[in-house]
């Protein structure tokens, strides 16, 4: 595929984004990048990017989809519990003294479609536990860290199916290129605007303090409790070392901690999930005190079950968050099949792990005291969506008393 000399310029604007409003590195600190092989072009850029804002060392791992398919097809069943710590311990000191984290997204969202779900859930589970250290700092928003996409071929093919496979992967990088926000001659300036109007959203909703939020319309009626000092958060924010960065790029939503325990009503999904290359759709449960009780789907069944096994906070929230039905990602039309853009389409909720920094004042409190505010705790943090313009949501609060807080899947009010 040639690249034309306007796609070169849009992926180095999205480099830069990523180094400058994604991370906004520090002069001297370091940075672990994961990435699948096709991204290496962005990996470079980011690398140049990091370097040039005063990154001290730069340092990639590459995942490969050939070699991750030849475990499923060749390894031994008795081998299958096994994790690489050792990798996932050291990203974690790394972190622990400063290093800054980059994920670039992008791989065959149906790798896995045709594996036996039950060793896939294995390698899932081990890897889940192998890399709980490096993922306490990034929920605990510890270091500055930021997720972007690269258009790899097997993802394209997924999302535009009928098109040519260089024709997918054009598509999709437009769509990448507009979410992103980087087709304007200043997208630093552009990011700069949308985290003011995200900050204003979340200053409000902390004003408020609601007590909980419930959501209504087709196959719809839940009520989310919020936890105890629980904290919205959205754009650009100072994390644990100090350094304002962007988490997400792109992101449109708002989101914060449910209280773990105070869940209830049923709720159908409004977008399919896909999970380790398995399609799960039109998810239907049912909550009874914060714990899904009831769960269906009428594709990918036995999947959303294993998922909910994982541990006993797998089947509880770990955040819910706001997005208008008018988001750009919700207007492109486009279902990425991918959680970083398919969450910034609709309001959605996660099952497993909270963030503690969706917690106030939480730097000297103890998982036993998250846990009692509401806070989950799980080996799993999974997004579905359960928004769309047929859906109204109320905020309650601590009296009782209710107001609108979005109708029809848009914002009642102006920050």
């Amino acid at each position: 595929m040639v690249l034309s000399p306007r796609h070169e310029q849009l992926l180095d604007r999205l480099a830069e984004v990523a180094v400058r409003i994604g991370l906004n590195i520090a002069h001297g600190q370091q940075l672990l990048i994961t990435a699948p092989l096709d991204a290496v072009p962005l990996v470079r850029r980011i690398t140049e990017h990091a370097y040039k804002a005063g990154a001290a060392l730069v340092t990639p791992f590459y995942s490969d989809d050939v070699a991750t398919l030849a475990r499923f097809h060749y390894a031994a069943d008795d081998t299958l519990d096994a994790a690489a710590d050792w990798l996932h311990e050291g990203m974690a000191n790394a972190y622990r003294k400063g290093a800054a984290r980059m994920a670039i997204t992008g791989g065959n969202p149906v790798l896995l479609a045709n594996e036996d779900p039950e060793r896939v859930s294995r390698v899932s589970r081990a890897a889940s536990r192998a890399g709980r250290p490096a993922m306490e700092l990034i929920t605990r928003f510890a270091v500055n860290w930021n997720i972007v996409a690269f258009a790899t071929p097997a993802w394209a093919a997924q999302v535009f199916p009928d098109l040519p496979q260089d024709e997918a992967v054009s598509r999709l990088w437009d769509a990448i290129f507009q979410a992103s926000r980087v087709m304007v001659d200043d997208p630093v300036a552009e990011w700069k605007a949308h985290n003011a109007y995200l900050n204003r959203r979340t200053a409000w909703l902390n004003e408020r303090r609601f007590a909980a939020l419930h959501f209504s319309g087709p196959d719809t009626d839940l009520t989310v409790g919020l936890a105890d000092g629980h904290s919205w958060a959205g754009g650009a924010e100072p994390a644990g070392n100090g350094i304002v960065c962007n988490p997400n790029i792109p992101t449109e939503e708002v989101f914060t901690t449910p209280h773990a325990r105070k869940v209830h009503g049923h709720v159908r999904a409004t977008k399919p999930l896909f999970h380790q290359g398995t399609l799960i759709d039109d998810i239907r449960v049912r909550f009874e005190e914060g714990r899904i009780v009831e769960a269906h789907a009428s594709t990918g069944q036995a999947v959303l079950e294993r998922i909910l096994d994982t541990d006993d906070g797998a089947r509880r929230l770990g955040e819910v968050a706001l997005v208008p039905a008018s988001s750009p990602i919700s207007q492109s039309g486009i279902l990425f099949r991918n959680t970083l853009f398919d969450e910034n389409a609709s309001s959605h909720i996660a099952l497993g792990q909270s963030y503690a920094k969706c917690m106030c004042d939480t730097e000297n409190l103890t998982e036993a005291q998250l846990t009692r505010q509401g806070a989950n705790t799980s080996f799993i943090h999974i997004d579905w969506m359960i928004g769309s313009s047929k859906i109204d949501v109320d905020a309650i609060n601590h009296d009782g008393s209710r107001e609108p807080l979005m109708r029809q899947g848009e914002w009642s009010n102006q920050p």
